[in-house]
């Protein structure tokens, strides 16, 4: 896929950038960049901490609907191989549902937004600095590399990935995901808007979604928030 990259010094958000890009027509493929962002977000509209030193970025895409939500699979494996790329030696895992890890700590997270015709990719990376105080330990490049470093990388892997799902399906995400999944085999907590579920992390299924194996039987998780078990 051939990617065109905008940079800009501040925005309010990546993501909203590109939905007023998409909405007027922007091709898939379009890459926005902010030094800084005013309105960042996570999932479930968490704030995003957005000073500058670190990558945020939002990528067009325009997949079919039924598939949208595998891309944010290819997105994760770009994220951890980008990265690993750049910090040999390092443990780069993905975590369920759209999070990268660097030895442990939360490296990186991806929101994806779709509206029928168009993907927002949505991406976060620490490069030189991290939050504080989170209840799921994060972490940061420490400066080692650039931020233009690694958004190359990561684009690069990006299309690697976008293809091989574009020729083959959502079968060589899913067992390449699985490979550097956190927490697989374990024991989780399964974090919902109305309750919270304890059990094993057994794997995806076809479509991606969390397998948690309980006392009574194995429960499809489609979206949650994921901790260790306690």
């Amino acid at each position: 896929m051939a990617f065109t990259v905008r940079t800009f010094a501040v925005l309010d958000s990546t993501n909203a950038e590109v939905r007023r890009q998409a909405a007027a027509g922007a091709p898939e493929g379009m890459v926005v960049v902010a030094e800084r962002q005013t309105a960042g977000r996570g999932r479930r509209g968490r704030t995003w901490v957005s000073e500058p030193g670190n990558l945020y970025v939002s990528i067009l895409l325009r997949p079919p609907a039924e598939a949208a939500a595998q891309l944010t699979f290819a997105a994760s494996l770009a994220v951890a191989e980008g990265v690993e790329s750049l910090v040999p030696g390092r443990r780069v895992a993905c975590k369920w549902p759209n999070d990268v890890l660097l030895d442990g700590a939360k490296l990186a997270g991806i929101l994806l937004e779709f509206d029928g015709e168009w993907l927002i990719a949505g991406i976060g990376v620490n490069v030189a600095h991290h939050p504080g105080g989170t209840e799921f330990p994060a972490t940061d490049l420490g400066g080692a590399v650039t931020v233009s470093h690694v958004l190359e990388s990561i684009l690069a892997r990006l299309d690697v990935w976008l293809a091989v799902w574009e020729r083959d399906g959502f079968a060589p995400l899913r067992q390449a995901w699985l490979a550097r999944a956190h927490g697989l085999g374990g024991p989780i907590e399964v974090r919902l808007p109305d309750r919270r579920l304890t059990g094993i992390f057994r794997g995806l299924d076809a479509d991606g979604a969390l397998i948690l194996g309980g006392a009574d039987g194995d429960e499809r998780i489609l979206a949650g928030d994921v901790f260790p078990a306690v």
